[in-house]
């Protein structure tokens, strides 16, 4: 425990951090990481009935704690130190993120919510954020009680903003997911009761609702928004959002939000939202943060169109090299449709993202393009090649990453493409990669390649049996292939 000392609080480096998380690796990195930033007094613990004992001795600024943990978990934690420190700014993190724990840790006094797993620079920033407030509270305190209440707000305000962004930061997925996401998230941020999306018909300038959640029940039709018609209009030719009232329009009960959604700077849809007439009504505050939503929201949207649009221009371009390769060795496009099959199932198995799976499909369609550069002598020799014609093979995996540099491939796929044929013990190539240094994906195409390749007829050797080749897997999980990977993959055929 770190000794009792008096310290300067007009410096956010002499403040008093206390970091508790039952995971000694998390722990320890991010009580190193506030070391090597310069924070000096920093404690640790590995639960919540721990850390109140630490506070029971000595006060800390700041606490950083994990939500799942044994003997007292985050939030009971956040509880009591609410009760009794309630100067101690907090900030909570989690393996996993829900919509209603977080609401939840923010309500009862949380500055911040933060999804395992994080950018260390994220949560030091945060850091920074919360102590150089905490510091301008504390000097403020007692002087100008206004303005105390001022920076109370904004602290507020950032955590709001900061509980916006996490949330959409990685969100991917279908266009329904995310306006699924943006009508849940709206309702939870400024407490809304009835929210919908409404996405607009440039050609007719008609208004068709997509997501729409009305008291709880999500419907693909609510019905009801012909009377706010005129709102979405004026929305989608301002390009800008607008805030309502029933003392200003009637027909508003008791007060309405609607905020563009933007792609490219043009609106193309509306997000509107409305209260309960008993829960009061919107405040500028609520427009300010839903336009920050749609705007982070937007920006996903406008990412996801980006994407498909590149992934349309070089999609003319794959198959142009898979044809390539088909004239030469039908098996090689053959072999890689039957291994995309078999990776995508794996991934989905083992819970990849939408992303990840969408980037595995490009890697492992491609994953043998470079054997286009190998010459026919060796690439359809029939029968066993010797040490040099297997150098050359081996060539393909690094030919295949440099040949889609110039179609603007992500890094991603192409370092992917690169690794499939690594090996989880580090005897593979083309650079001896082991374990967790070999991309999730490269490990995946490696198991349904080796698997399909058992299965089909080659110039050298003639077809195994299935039973055969689940054999050579199980024999090799652990050493050649992710234990992990093979598990899935032996699951889906």
């Amino acid at each position: 425990m770190v000794q009792a000392l008096t310290l300067k609080h007009d410096n956010p480096f002499d403040k008093k951090i206390l970091v508790v998380d039952d995971y000694s690796s998390t722990r320890q990195m991010i009580v190193d990481a506030l070391h090597q930033s310069g924070y000096q007094w920093v404690s640790e613990a590995d639960n919540g009935r721990d850390a109140l004992k630490i506070m029971q001795n000595e006060i800390h600024d700041l606490v950083i704690s994990d939500v799942m943990m044994p003997c007292m978990d985050g939030m009971d934690l956040l509880r009591h130190l609410k009760e009794t420190n309630p100067d101690t700014s907090v900030i909570m993190i989690t393996g996993q993120p829900a919509t209603d724990l977080t609401v939840s840790a923010i309500k009862k006094g949380a500055v911040d919510f933060i999804k395992k797993p994080f950018n260390i620079s994220d949560l030091l920033y945060k850091v920074q954020i919360y102590l150089r407030e905490q510091s301008l509270a504390g000097a403020k305190k007692g002087s100008d009680t206004r303005q105390d209440g001022k920076v109370t707000e904004q602290t507020h305000d950032l955590s709001v903003q900061s509980y916006i962004y996490d949330s959409l930061e990685n969100l991917d997925g279908e266009n329904e997911q995310i306006f699924n996401k943006m009508v849940d998230l709206a309702i939870r941020v400024v407490e809304g009761d009835a929210c919908r999306i409404m996405i607009h018909d440039g050609e007719n300038g008609e208004f068709h609702e997509r997501v729409s959640k009305t008291f709880g029940e999500r419907s693909g039709n609510g019905g009801g928004h012909e009377s706010l018609l005129p709102f979405f209009h004026q929305v989608i030719r301002k390009n800008e959002a607008l805030m309502i009232h029933s003392e200003d329009h009637p027909d508003i009960s008791p007060s309405l939000i609607c905020t563009p959604l933007l792609i490219r700077g043009k609106a193309f849809g509306v997000l509107s939202i409305r209260k309960k007439k008993n829960r009061g009504v919107f405040t500028r505050k609520d427009l300010h943060y839903l336009t920050s939503l749609t705007k982070r929201a937007s920006l996903n949207l406008e990412n996801k169109v980006l994407y498909e649009s590149l992934y349309a221009n070089v999609l003319d371009t794959f198959k142009s090299l898979v044809a390539s390769i088909q004239l030469r060795d039908h098996y090689t496009e053959e072999h890689s449709l039957r291994v995309t099959a078999y990776a995508i199932d794996t991934a989905t198995c083992m819970g990849c993202s939408h992303s990840e799976i969408e980037s595995l499909k490009i890697a492992a369609a491609l994953h043998d393009v470079g054997k286009i550069a190998i010459p026919d002598s060796v690439l359809l020799k029939n029968g066993r090649l010797t040490d040099e014609e297997y150098r050359i093979i081996k060539t393909h995996a690094d030919i295949g990453e440099r040949i889609l540099q110039s179609i603007a491939l992500f890094d991603e796929e192409r370092n992917t493409i690169r690794h499939h044929h690594e090996r989880w013990d580090g005897k593979g190539y083309p650079i001896g990669l082991q374990g967790e240094e070999i991309p999730m994906a490269a490990r995946i195409i490696a198991v349904a390649d080796t698997y399909d390749a058992i299965l089909n007829d080659r110039p050298y050797r003639k077809a195994q049996s299935k039973e055969w080749a689940i054999e050579q897997l199980i024999k090799n999980r652990g050493s050649q292939f992710d234990a992990q990977v093979v598990d899935c993959f032996l699951k889906t055929i």
